[in-house]
């Protein structure tokens, strides 16, 4: 195997011998082979849209089967083999209807060509010649720039099934994640043509983002403000982690009455801002963090857990039979929900003891979404103007079980008292319970929300800009990023793309971008590795 996706890979460099995720060998290599029959697919999608065939639900699997290969999402390897023949089965149904309006798809040899073979051993045999590494041959910055694209789409496609699953969609979307999966076959792409396409991809990420935010919006509402509870209720509990709020509501319908407390784990702690999902009464508080401490929270909670996305170090068959899966998410031997019934779940819960006493915690205040900002805006760009807020940081992203991400928790414990930190994703939870009280009664740590959500800081950025009349790069704005996996490149190229300069992240460059296109990224963008938080902030405070 080999694979540098994510930013803990090993020695920086890349797993070869097994993930440091997990991830086995034989799933690594059926995920290279579905990659690999997911260009071919979107090769036939390109010719049949040419003569006006088109079917949505081959765009809405490419976006699930792609979700299948983010960092720590399946690892499933009959699973894997499933999407692999569903991908060439849609293939193949859209050739004939290609063909019967006329067109004619190439019976050259490659991806839209292929040829299953008929066992896990064969299938296994396949992925090993489509690798990453299959073309020793190949031009190293070409090659970086290849998988730059295909990580960010891997983002993209994420957030475009979440945005599908409440009901929003965009053809244009679909159609870049079809022609950003093929652009690596075509030969005649320069350097410059990927350069181009991986700026690209941020701006269909920042479209993705916006129908994610539409479709959470309009269906739960805005977030507000809202104080959480880090302590727990006596009774049974459902612990939901993730992201896809569809399945927590689902599992708040459905245990409702029951005599169930559902917690949130992870990034779904800011769906208790949304109005909609509060307004159930046993959706209680958040338990446990998101990475550091996750076996040990996972080992304790005394109910049913359920992971609807990718936000677990590795697959945990110690507690098989207390964990669910569900969406894309999928583990040996675990219990999988389909269609959104939750009665097992429910089943589970009920038969575990739950929490014997009330257990008081911390609160922290979640909910500031771009509308609640927004609507302080006076507030802030007063504050701004009379120097009680001298700087906005932004620290926020992925987490990680690194011991160099202990940075963010210094960064945001040492920084200055008259800045604000704004954060969102799951790297937060690195200090999202620290007390970093107010400034003109604005709190000086705003919880955005989960890794999408940049569209709401995205959305506040440019506000800003436009009230002081000012590009986003010359706003009193500072960008310190955690990257971990594949939305975490999306969402950088979303940045590059608005022509965001001088992030800082860590906290480690990735390892499928080459020297020189790194040097591309300095030079244009001026992006920059962590060094400590007091060289950090004594640059960006100057």
């Amino acid at each position: 195997m080999f694979c540098y996706q994510c930013e803990q890979t090993a020695k920086g460099q890349g797993c070869t011998i097994v993930g440091v995720c997990g991830k086995t060998p034989e799933v690594a290599t059926l995920q290279d082979l579905l990659i690999y029959a997911l260009r071919g697919l979107s090769q036939v999608v390109i010719e049949a849209e040419k003569v006006g065939v088109k079917d949505e639900q081959v765009s809405v699997f490419t976006c699930e089967a792609l979700f299948t290969t983010l960092t720590n999402v399946n690892f499933d390897p009959d699973s894997i083999i499933n999407y692999i023949k569903k991908t060439v089965e849609l293939r193949e149904q859209l050739k004939k209807k290609t063909q019967a309006a006329g067109a004619q798809i190439s019976a050259s040899s490659g991806p839209a060509n292929l040829v299953l073979e008929k066992t896990k051993e064969g299938l296994i045999a396949q992925g090993k010649l489509v690798g990453i590494k299959s073309d020793p041959a190949a031009n190293e910055d070409l090659r970086s720039l290849h998988w730059l694209l295909t990580y960010g789409l891997k983002g993209v496609a994420a957030y475009t099934y979440h945005a599908y699953i409440l009901g929003k969609k965009d053809d244009s979307v679909f159609d870049f994640i079809h022609r950003g999966l093929v652009a690596p076959l075509d030969k005649s792409l320069s350097v410059n043509d990927f350069v181009g396409l991986a700026l690209k991809c941020g701006e269909v990420n920042i479209r993705a983002m916006e129908l994610l935010d539409a479709g959470n919006t309009e269906t739960y509402g805005h977030p507000v403000p809202m104080k959480v509870p880090l302590g727990v209720k006596k009774g049974k509990a459902i612990l939901v982690s993730g992201h896809d709020l569809k399945d927590l509501e689902e599992v708040l319908k459905q245990s409702r009455g029951k005599g169930i407390y559902v917690y949130t784990h992870g990034e779904m702690l800011p769906a208790h801002g949304y109005p909609k999902l509060k307004a159930y009464p046993h959706f209680y508080g958040h338990y446990g963090t998101a990475w550091q401490n996750q076996q040990r929270e996972f080992a304790e909670f005394p109910g049913a857990i359920l992971m609807t996305t990718n936000c677990l170090q590795r697959p945990m068959e110690t507690y098989k039979g207390n964990i669910f899966t569900s969406g894309p998410v999928a583990w040996p031997n675990t219990p999988h929900v389909k269609g959104h019934d939750f009665s097992e779940v429910i089943k589970k819960a009920l038969e575990l003891p739950g929490f014997q006493a009330d257990r008081e915690g911390k609160y922290v205040t979640v909910g500031f979404g771009r509308n609640a900002v927004l609507s302080v805006a006076d507030k802030v760009i007063a504050a701004v103007k009379n120097g009680h807020i001298r700087r906005f940081l932004l620290v926020g992203g992925c987490d990680g079980a690194k011991p160099g991400r202990s940075y963010y928790t210094e960064f945001v414990e040492k920084a200055p008292r008259d800045t604000v930190v704004l954060t969102l994703a799951c790297g937060k939870f690195r200090f999202f319970d620290k007390d970093l009280g107010t400034i003109d009664e604005i709190p000086r740590l705003l919880d955005m929300g989960q890794c999408n959500d940049a569209y709401s800081a995205v959305k506040v950025a440019q506000a800003l800009s436009e009230a002081f009349k000012v590009p986003i790069n010359d706003l009193p704005l500072s960008l310190v990023l955690s990257w971990y996996e594949q939305k975490a490149v999306a969402i950088l190229l979303s940045l590059l793309y608005l022509g965001v300069k001088n992030i800082r992240i860590g906290p480690s460059l990735p390892a499928f971008i080459t020297p020189n296109i790194l040097k591309v990224l300095v030079e244009k963008f001026n992006i920059m590795p962590i060094t400590t938080a007091e060289e950090d902030l004594k640059a960006i405070m100057k």
